[in-house]
């Protein structure tokens, strides 16, 4: 089955070269020998990227492998200018990156609805032999070519704008609980990589206020590798304000899976590191409270923690509370 989700593409842009400019002389009816008139050319088709909130993949740019802009009019008699080229406008979704493909440069990103960006300027137009006109040269008989446009491939790649990355092994229940807590209809199924895609979903909080939460597919050891779902889905980890770490209450040891999910996206990212942290213990309905302060004894020191259930909806106010509460920190 082919996803709809599509986070990477890569097109040849090429921006529209200018216009050359006019060698002409004025000749009419009253005038055998005029000076000159040669217009300039008209600049070359800007190539822009612009942020449309509507959108939320790549997915139609997937099959447009190059995109041209239009060339500039060359200039004419009687110092018109030459017509601009057309400019190419490339809608995006919030949160992509455009980079070079060979030393991965970044060359923009876009970040807010109707942003635009110049991602290659057209070629300017060239000066028509008007415009080189001088006490001692007063016939030029030159104008100046239009300059090239650019071309080059670029990547275009998108990262997720959310407040909430929710971070843990394949089925420890995060496609449940953006169900639970959003209007999101993620994929949900009792089997690992049910996640193939990251589901955004909008969590109403009190009084009307509300937040973004991501399901990031569930990551494994050696994610950083490359191994499972691997960096693709890493890096819409990157623009998460705060990480939810959800791991269920039926786990082996929840402090050693929750340093292995930490390692992970240090050894991707160190600056991960940095970002505001939440434990959520979840599938907590199949424990009692003596089970549940034992575990609560046992977990790290430095991380806020949280018991859960998503199929009891117990816990859940209160995790909405803390991370109301440090997102506006």
């Amino acid at each position: 089955m082919e996803s709809n989700f599509v986070d990477y593409v890569k097109i040849f842009f090429r921006s529209g070269k200018g216009g050359a400019g006019s060698v002409h002389f004025l000749r009419d009816k009253h005038t055998s020998k005029g000076g000159p008139d040669g217009g300039d050319g008209g600049r070359g088709g800007h190539i822009i990227l612009k942020g449309n909130e509507q959108l939320w993949t790549l997915l139609h740019l997937k099959y447009r492998k190059h995109i041209y802009a239009g060339d500039g009019v060359n200039g004419s008699s009687a110092n018109k200018t030459g017509a601009f080229g057309e400019d190419i406008i490339v809608e995006v979704p919030l949160g992509t990156i455009a980079r070079h493909p060979e030393n991965n440069e970044l060359l923009l990103e876009i970040t807010a609805h109707t942003e635009e960006k110049i991602l290659f300027a057209g070629g300017r137009g060239g000066m028509g032999n008007e415009f080189f006109k001088s006490a001692t040269k007063q016939t030029p008989k030159f104008a100046q070519p239009g300059e090239p446009g650019i071309e080059d491939w670029v990547v275009l790649e998108l990262k997720l704008l959310a407040d909430v990355g929710l971070v843990g092994f394949p089925n420890a229940g995060k496609s449940t609980l953006l169900s639970v807590v959003s209007a999101a209809k993620p994929e949900i199924a009792n089997y690992p990589f049910t996640t193939l895609v990251p589901n955004l979903g909008i969590v109403k909080y009190r009084d009307s206020r509300s937040f973004v939460m991501a399901d990031i597919p569930g990551i494994i050891e050696g994610a950083h590798e490359g191994k499972g779902l691997g960096l693709r889905f890493l890096r819409h980890i990157e623009r998460n304000s705060l990480l939810l770490f959800l791991v269920p209450c039926d786990s082996n040891n929840i402090t050693k899976e929750y340093e292995i999910l930490l390692s992970e996206l240090e050894q991707f990212n160190p600056e991960l590191l940095d970002k505001q942290r939440i434990l959520a213990i979840s599938k907590c309905d199949m424990i009692d409270e003596e089970l549940t302060k034992e575990i609560a004894a046992s977990l790290p020191k430095n991380i806020l923690h949280v018991f859960i259930s998503s199929h009891t909806q117990s816990g859940l106010m209160q995790l909405k509370d803390i991370i109301w509460k440090e997102l506006n920190k």
